[in-house]
């Protein structure tokens, strides 16, 4: 019975240190939730509980209570747990001693307009160059095919008002088409076998005389004001000799070369013929095909501008063909007079390189003159190289604004870079292609344009009342 005090007063002894650390505890707590939440640390008023526990647990009396964790202490841990996240939005203010730092902008923002128009300007000039570049790859690669289906949309824009005239008038769309087709092709044969016949009967003459204005020539050096020695032009001769007895080899391959060159022609001739009466047998339904091929949203301004495009493909063949005639038959006539010989053959070449614009005239006069010189003479070349420029100044300035119209009016200087650009690209076959093709785009794209500004207007004012 003796040891029951002893033993009551070390239980006492050892609930008042339990309660004095438990305070201790709390009081922790309670000052980091307050440094968390920013408050001004333990002076804040006790709650009901802490009362309690403080009531509970005595710390003098030894009186032997359940001990529990209060609960306001796991309510404060959640607080300070969640206030130890801090939303971005509530990030505290930096200390006065830190230095300021502006704020970064938006690197989009950073980059001034005119340089973001120009980059999206720039990647779309791009995708067009690299898609241009493909095309001509492919057209460079396939070119033969190319100038001969385009050397038949010519014929048959020359010979489709006479299948349509023909047809009108009762014969079946087959034997218009045969008829028109069978009597074009042999009227160019004829006029090729006439221009072949009359170089051929003139051949002997034209050498005699270029003979002749080879020694003319040497003797008016001899005379000139240059100094020029009768031992300067034979040696002149004798390197012209030699380089042509040296470079045999590369004759030969440039004859082997023409060869296959005669082989590409005759094949483009075949490709030419065959596309041309297809066209002008089923031309329509070829190109009810072709819309097929365009989105349905684009295809009504499509088959709206493709006849367009062909009226203008055909007023500009008509009236080339009919200024190259007129040319013809004028330059042939004056050089004829003047005597110089080949009058006919000149006159073919000057009708054929007419379809060349600007450069074809030039050259074919220069030819002109250059036979007159060499056969007749300074002043006969001089006399027909006045015919060549009144011929071609009537030419620029009556037949064609008269013949061609303002269907197919291009600028010269659009006629120029078209021209160059299409030689650069095709040869003799891209110049001729050039012009048309500029003409043929500049309608379409005229009459793309007005539709939609037709449909900009519809919609702006609304439907149609009922």
């Amino acid at each position: 019975m003796s040891k029951v005090p002893g033993l009551l007063g070390a239980l006492g002894a050892g609930l008042t240190r339990m309660g004095e650390r438990l305070d201790e505890r709390r009081v922790e707590t309670e000052a980091r939730a307050d440094a968390d939440a920013g408050l001004d640390g333990p002076g804040r008023p006790a709650s009901s509980d802490d009362s309690a526990v403080a009531a509970a647990v005595p710390s003098q009396t030894p009186v032997a209570v359940p001990v529990r964790v209060p609960a306001a202490t796991e309510a404060e841990e959640a607080a300070a747990a969640s206030a130890r996240q801090v939303a971005p939005d509530h990030v505290p203010a930096p200390p006065a001693y830190a230095p300021a730092v502006a704020a970064r902008p938006d690197p989009v923002a950073a980059v001034p307009w005119g340089m973001r128009v120009a980059a999206e300007i720039g990647w779309r000039l791009l995708v067009l160059a690299g898609t241009l570049w493909v095309l001509m790859r492919v057209i460079s690669a396939v070119r033969l095919v190319v100038l001969a289906f385009v050397a038949a949309l010519f014929i048959t824009a020359l010979l489709q008002p006479t299948v349509s005239r023909l047809t009108r008038k009762g014969l079946p769309r087959g034997l218009a088409t045969a008829v028109t087709a069978i009597l074009g092709f042999i009227v160019m044969g004829l006029i090729g076998w006439f221009v072949v016949w009359q170089v051929m009967d003139n051949l002997d003459t034209l050498s005699e005389k270029v003979r002749a204005g080879i020694e003319e020539l040497k003797r008016w050096l001899l005379n000139s004001p240059f100094h020029v020695t009768e031992d300067q032009i034979n040696q002149v001769a004798k390197n012209l000799s030699d380089t042509i007895g040296h470079n045999t080899n590369e004759i030969t391959s440039a004859g082997l070369q023409g060869v296959t060159v005669l082989v590409e022609v005759l094949t483009g001739i075949l490709l030419a013929m065959f596309s041309t009466l297809f066209l002008l047998y089923d031309g329509k339904n070829i190109w009810r095909w072709v819309l097929r091929l365009v989105p349905e949203q684009a295809r009504p301004a499509i088959e709206g501008a493709g006849p367009r495009a062909w009226r203008t493909l055909t007023a500009y063949v008509r009236g080339t063909v009919i200024v190259a005639l007129i040319d013809a038959i004028c330059i042939g006539v004056g050089i004829y007079f003047l005597g110089v010989p080949m009058a006919v053959p000149l006159a073919v070449f000057i009708f054929l390189f007419a379809f060349i614009p600007l450069v074809g005239a030039v050259i074919s006069g220069a030819l002109a003159v250059v036979v007159a010189l060499v056969t007749e003479g300074v002043f006969t070349a001089v006399m027909v190289l006045a015919v060549v420029l009144l011929v071609q100044q009537i030419e620029g300035h009556v037949l064609q604004p008269f013949i061609l119209g303002r269907a197919v009016r291009v600028h010269p200087l659009a006629v120029v870079l078209s021209v160059a650009a299409g030689g650069l690209i095709g040869g003799i076959g891209g110049s001729v292609v050039a012009v048309p093709l500029v003409a043929v785009t500049n309608t379409v794209v005229g009459y793309l344009r007005a539709t939609a500004k037709e449909a900009a207007l519809r919609a702006a004012e609304g439907p149609p009342e009922p």
